[in-house]
């Protein structure tokens, strides 16, 4: 028999109270499908072993911050639980925003397996999170939901194991809206979030605060710029480069929108940092470098093995990629990597000195640590010289 024992949602479930401030407005965050995932695994290992149905769980996220969440159309059908959670992406735009992610759990004898159902896409290209036939629950979730579950059984002195089942209604037609096919996830959604919190990327906000940033490094009399995409290019500078990073300018995909700025403001000279799987869209002059704008990245990469003399049979396998990395792996094994990265670099130069037409030094430096490359454009050095000593100055 299958019992209902909670479905009705209440109208301030799940309202989060953490704000970040973009382009000075005040914008509210959310959580990440892997934050719900984690939550709703949390309360259905509570209900198998407790019997009692929660209205809320507590969630300790990666970025410190705890979630109190709702927990919602619980039930028990035989020795299985099963409820879920509501995503909340706050004032970020986002296609998820409402959806219910479930987590069904029941007992196993030993350890802690986690799959996926309905709605959940399955991995099908090398190179993402997880790997070829998995379903894409990420790896970051995927830890959440262990922990979680872990210390409900520690709480109940339960030394058995669980089985968890992540499940969301609607997605597959959903996933129809994201670049998830392309990537090659099928037959749903991703199940993601490293820091388990949604900061708001309203595009308007995000462009005015990287024209703040760059007017006080104006006012602070610097002369050259630094744009960062995000965290691998601020981890990457940390470790190999002697810049000061408070300095610098993170600029997300935002490449054509912040170069127009730092020329408005009249600076000199222009680096920027970032991991190949973005910055490879230089190499077709792409400038705003999120999915949903243009991707090409398979498409840049082929040309530039094609111009690097790659052999066929290699190239033609670059489109089923799902990551640059991954491309970079045929490309490395026909041994025609550091040739194709060298046509990169030069097509990639071409087009930002196109963009500023004279008016800025300008270079990038695009690196993948699982290939140990650094591609840098023409010019690169000298920036890299340049910002060192004028950061330190």
């Amino acid at each position: 028999m299958t019992v209902s024992l909670f479905s009705a949602p209440r109208a301030s479930e799940n309202m989060m109270n953490e704000f970040v401030y973009r382009g000075g407005k005040m914008l509210r965050c959310g959580y990440t499908t892997g934050s719900c995932a984690a939550a709703a695994s949390k309360a259905a290992a509570e209900m198998l072993l407790s019997g009692n149905v929660p209205d809320s769980v507590e969630l300790m996220t990666p970025k410190g911050i705890i979630l109190k969440l709702d927990v919602l159309e619980a039930r028990i059908d035989g020795d299985t639980v099963s409820c879920a959670i509501k995503k909340d992406s706050g004032d970020d735009p986002d296609i998820t925003n409402g959806i219910l992610v479930f987590a069904e759990v029941s007992e196993t004898e030993r350890g802690i397996t986690i799959t996926g159902g309905e709605g959940i896409g399955i991995v099908t290209k090398p190179g993402l999170d997880q790997p070829v036939g998995e379903y894409a629950i990420n790896s970051v979730p995927r830890r959440m939901i262990t922990e979680e579950v872990s210390k409900v059984a520690g709480k109940y002195g339960y030394d058995g194991g669980f089985s968890v089942m992540i499940s969301i209604p609607g997605g597959k037609e959903l996933a129809k809206k994201t670049y998830n096919p392309r990537l090659g996830i099928v037959g749903g959604i991703s199940v993601i979030g490293t820091s388990g919190i949604i900061e708001p990327m309203s595009n308007a906000a995000l462009v005015d605060t990287i024209r703040t940033e760059i007017k006080m490094r104006k006012a602070e009399g610097h002369e050259t710029l630094l744009f960062t995409l995000g965290n691998y290019s601020e981890n990457f500078i940390r470790r190999e480069l002697p810049f000061d990073l408070e300095k610098s300018v993170k600029i997300s995909n935002f490449i054509g929108d912040a170069i127009d700025i730092a020329l408005e403001y009249g600076f000199r000279g222009i680096l920027i940092i970032g991991h190949i799987g973005k910055l490879v869209k230089l190499g077709a002059g792409i400038m705003n470098t999120h999915s949903s704008q243009a991707d090409g990245r398979m498409d840049v990469l082929v040309t530039c093995g094609v111009l690097a003399g790659a052999p066929v049979a290699a190239l033609r396998e670059i489109p089923d990629c799902a990551t640059a990395d991954a491309a970079l792996d045929i490309l490395k094994e026909a041994g025609y990597m550091d040739r194709t990265l060298a046509v990169l670099a030069e097509r990639s130069g071409y087009y930002l000195e196109a963009k500023v037409k004279g008016a800025a030094d300008i270079a990038a430096v695009m690196f993948s640590d699982t290939h140990c490359v650094r591609v840098k454009t023409a010019g690169a050095d000298e920036l890299i010289k340049r910002i060192a000593e004028e950061y330190d100055g």
